[in-house]
């Protein structure tokens, strides 16, 4: 048996790809390419999303699967929720692991993170729900970083008292392998710093681990769509940037340290150093 995990060479997926790999478990890493090398796979296949009969294939099986939606216009991570839903409900995998990527689960709101958590509940099927709430990893685009280098100065579209629970993606591929494994723990498990941190919290640790002083800078949500929609594309970013916008009117994004990995699974996320060291800036 095996572990199928999503987006295996891209930013989430990678890192609970190697997190697996490192506990002797085999991978079989999804990509859009099957000419792909994956360090620590030993199955590539090419399936994605859009297609629910390469999502059984692989599903079919499986000892777990690890699951995150791809930033993509709403209509179509929508279509991809649905096609997984369907997959799972027919293949039957033995444990399914879904990160919501910091978007909103809640049927009030709605979007297809929601309708995807709402269904693997539907389902029978064994799964927990991983919620991050923003990534330290977005810190890490050009124009954020570039601008923490080269100005000393860390661009991010929040209020300078806007607390959140940062979490890293290595975070995340932590909570993975415990959740496949911890098949006791269901439901929503929150991932991320507690206490939750601002962005002058994120600029010192920058500024700590460079050497330098630095300071953080709110920019509009419409700044951040700018500099995203180069890499991103502008339906995506245009998403995202609204999203943003959306916070500004919050107290802030703190986990609940109830429902906490720390809590729940034993374990702790990192801190912006521990993080920033981790990843060798």
């Amino acid at each position: 048996m095996t572990y199928v995990i999503h987006g295996a060479t891209g930013a989430q997926g990678a890192p609970v790809v190697a997190a697996l790999a490192a506990t002797g478990k085999s991978v079989t890493a999804l990509t859009r390419n099957p000419d792909a090398v994956v360090p620590g796979a030993q199955h590539v296949a090419a399936a994605g999303y859009a297609s629910a009969a390469d999502l059984a294939d692989a599903y079919r099986g499986a000892e777990g699967v690890f699951i995150h939606l791809p930033v993509a216009s709403e209509e179509d991570r929508q279509t991809y929720a649905h096609n997984i839903l369907t997959v799972v409900r027919e293949a039957r995998p033995d444990r399914v692991v879904f990160s919501t990527s910091g978007f909103p689960i809640d049927p009030a709101i709605g979007g297809a993170a929601a309708t995807l958590a709402a269904g693997l509940s539907d389902s029978g099927v064994s799964h927990a729900v991983i919620a991050p709430e923003l990534y330290l990893e977005n810190l890490l685009m050009p124009h954020v970083i570039g601008s923490v280098r080269e100005r000393g100065v860390l661009p991010y579209p929040i209020r300078a008292d806007f607390p959140v629970s940062w979490a890293s993606h290595l975070d995340i591929a932590d909570a993975v392998v415990a959740l496949l494994e911890r098949t006791d723990v269901t439901g929503v498990v929150s991932v991320g710093q507690y206490p939750a941190i601002t962005g002058p919290d994120l600029a010192e640790a920058f500024g700590a681990r460079l050497g330098r002083e630095v300071v953080f800078d709110q920019i509009t949500a419409e700044e951040f769509r700018t500099s995203m929609t180069p890499l991103i594309g502008a339906s995506a970013a245009a998403d995202i940037a609204g999203a943003y916008q959306a916070m500004s009117a919050m107290a802030g994004r703190s986990i609940a340290p109830e429902t906490s990995a720390h809590k729940l699974l034993g374990v702790a996320p990192r801190t912006t150093s521990q993080w920033l060291a981790d990843i060798g800036l």
